[in-house]
């Protein structure tokens, strides 16, 4: 793991605070205390709190109790709740100190990250656009992606708690929505590729082939992709334990949609991919792991899905 080659030095200065402990944000809080800062947790859930207790981090309830931090990393969910922990009744940026710097890791629009921007500067804040991306995995080790976006002097404050947790930051421009717009790309694309591999499957166990089969032939093939190879062993183990859910991409692809609209520009095939997880959310598969999108062609094809997997109450 990375951490392993930096954590000699446990003198870091800065106090970081992680708004967010669900699976991302409890990874990235873990590397970031195993190179040597001060890591303070913050989570709705006990349980969330408590296990990064137990990890060797503090832990807090509220947003507003990190007013000691320097650094404050926020990995929650969507734009609302973004809104509630830095503005709301018990938000943070009321009680930071003037200059603390803010990373906004959370895939929001690109026009609400401009005004997260406009607004954290005007209370004298700084704000790094830093959208995240590499999955679970790739936040335990300090590997992620990050699609950064703002002034020099935020990079130079944010420089050491990027190397801790990134593999690669992308420097994409000098103010906020330049990272989200990336962001958004990429969670297009990551949609979109889901939502087709399960089709894919779905046509090949419709058609009799073997699904272990189909999983081999193609990762070996053109037709493969990340999406395919990471997210297709959840469908041929039978095991929907959320890494990402349905619903992750239910929000991301509405936004996706949103900007097109406020550009003027058509997203057919991101609008179909979103029409496949709002079914399945619909279906009651939204807090399943993304890769249950697959369970839409189940109930309406009747497909025999590898048995783990069958839905009940679809039968």
């Amino acid at each position: 793991m990375r951490w392993r080659q930096v954590s000699q030095n446990k003198q870091q200065s800065q106090q970081i605070g992680v708004i967010g402990l669900g699976a991302m944000g409890m990874g990235t809080a873990t590397v970031l205390l195993n190179n040597g800062f001060e890591v303070t947790g913050c989570d709705i859930s006990a349980g969330a709190r408590e296990a990064f207790v137990a990890a060797g981090g503090k832990s807090v309830a509220t947003p507003a109790e990190l007013a000691h931090c320097d650094v404050l990393l926020v990995i929650v969910v969507n734009g609302q709740q973004v809104e509630e922990v830095l503005f709301g009744k018990q938000g943070v940026v009321a009680h930071l100190a003037a200059e603390s710097v803010i990373l906004q890791c959370a895939t929001v629009a690109p026009s609400q990250a401009k005004q997260l921007g406009e607004r954290l500067s005007a209370a004298g804040m700084l704000m790094l656009d830093a959208p995240i991306s590499g999955g679970v995995a790739k936040a335990k080790s300090g590997d992620l992606s990050v699609m950064a976006s703002g002034t020099p002097e935020v990079f130079k404050k944010s420089q050491q708690v990027l190397d801790a947790m990134a593999a690669k930051v992308y420097r994409l421009g000098d103010a906020p929505g330049v990272g989200s717009s990336m962001k958004l790309v990429n969670q297009l694309l990551a949609g979109v590729h889901i939502a087709t591999a399960a089709e894919a499957m779905a046509l090949g166990i419709r058609m009799g082939l073997d699904p272990e089969v189909i999983y081999d032939v193609i990762t070996h093939s053109a037709g493969n992709s990340w999406m395919f190879e990471n997210r297709v062993p959840h469908i041929l183990s039978g095991d929907y334990t959320p890494l990402s859910a349905v619903d992750i991409f239910v929000k991301d692809l509405n936004i996706v949609h949103q900007t097109g609209r406020e550009l003027a520009l058509a997203t057919p095939v991101a609008s179909s991919a979103l029409q496949q997880f709002t079914a399945a959310s619909g279906a009651g598969f939204g807090r399943e792991d993304d890769s249950a999108v697959i369970k839409v062609y189940q109930r309406l094809s009747g497909i025999a899905l590898p048995e783990a997997a069958n839905d009940a109450q679809g039968a």
